[in-house]
């Protein structure tokens, strides 16, 4: 089968690799029939997550068919349409119980397409597949139901749960790419007063716009300022990280009240300053957070029902052997305009797939 290929930091290539077969009896085989990339894509090809190994097939969000499960494998079957989490679950151990699965410490956590082959390929081995796919509603399209594998989750789970928006507060969102604007749409429905987006692209504010944020600013017209101003001073209640470099975490530690709430989101290659010198006295919370899907089932019904509409964020759609070329949009969007990119739905042919 075809697949997508790290070679190590600038190096990928679409290319033939080894057809997945069972090996574990929690495993299931699944046919893609599309997938995305991740901003944590682009750090991979950037060497920021040095775990990757060269040869990895990357990618950890997928829509697909069940064609094959191991003899353990209990709540789907070969035929059922699945969404692949970015997260793999054990469900035995201690983070498991606690429904913390991006922890799992037997076996799990964020592994496809980091440290076992992903999703950006034909078809894709899932281990501890119980709990690491979800059946899908029939009236949800591939291309909306993708999003729900990673983006949704995390914006949801690390961005608004973790920083505790509340009705009433103010919301300081840094970043307009996906992951913000998923933000954005999930905060609304704790019905916060305002949400502010910054950014440095004048196109994702406009998207931050039709997204649902009540204000936006671009970085160099001094977006702290704008923040203390509709607060009277005071500062966001909650601010949060959504591009994963040093500057933007800094400003979030700025733009937040005495007493706020800063949630990290991002994928930082590079480390960042904590200015405990001025943020010491101020009873600040900052949490960080890898995303453990425990919510994707309810964001699934929700999307299902409208409650979570998506389909603005796609902005680009290819077939599967295009892998390339969607990078190549998807790391240049300033350019592009790319938001999301979804690649696939279009026939496969057959792959042989067999226990190892």
């Amino acid at each position: 089968m075809k697949g997508f290929v790290f070679h190590g930091p600038g190096r990928s290539a679409w290319e033939d690799v080894p057809d997945p077969g069972v090996k574990d009896p929690t495993d299931a085989i699944v046919r893609v029939d599309a997938v995305t990339i991740c901003g944590t894509d682009l750090h991979i090809l950037k060497g920021d997550v040095p775990e990757v190994a060269s040869g990895t097939v990357l990618g950890h969000e997928a829509v697909g068919e069940i064609v094959e499960t191991g003899s353990d494998v209990r709540t789907v079957r070969p035929g059922d349409r699945v969404l692949v989490s970015c997260i793999s679950a054990c469900g035995r151990c201690r983070f498991c119980r606690d429904g913390a699965y991006g922890q799992c410490r037997g076996g799990g956590g964020w592994i496809l397409g980091h440290l076992i082959d992903g999703t950006q390929a034909e078809y894709v081995r899932v281990p501890h597949a119980d709990l690491s796919v979800h059946p899908l509603p029939g009236a949800l399209e591939s291309k909306d139901a993708v999003l729900f594998a990673d983006i949704f989750p995390t914006a949801y789970e690390v961005g608004v749960i973790n920083g505790g928006v509340r009705p009433g507060d103010t919301v300081a969102v840094v970043g307009a790419g996906p992951i913000g604007l998923a933000v954005i749409r999930t905060a609304r429905l704790y019905s916060p007063e305002r949400i502010i987006a910054v950014d440095l692209a004048d196109s994702r504010l406009e998207a931050a716009r039709r997204f649902g944020a009540d204000a936006v600013v671009p970085v160099r017209d001094e977006p702290e300022q704008l923040v203390a101003d509709l607060t009277d001073g005071i500062g966001a209640d909650v601010a949060i990280e959504a591009v994963g470099v040093p500057e933007s975490f800094e400003m979030c530690t700025r733009m937040v009240r005495p007493g706020g709430r800063v949630a990290n989101v991002g994928v930082h290659g590079k480390p960042a300053t904590l200015h405990l010198e001025d943020l010491w006295i101020k009873n600040v919370t900052i949490t960080t957070g890898l995303v453990d899907t425990s919510s994707t089932p309810t964001l699934l019904r929700m999307a299902a029902s409208g409650r979570v509409p998506t389909s603005e964020l796609v902005t680009h759609a290819f077939a599967l052997d295009q892998m390339e070329e969607a990078y190549e949009v998807f790391a240049h969007a300033a350019d592009t305009g790319a938001l999301k990119v979804v690649l696939g739905e279009h026939p496969h042919d057959e792959v042989a797939v067999h226990a190892a």
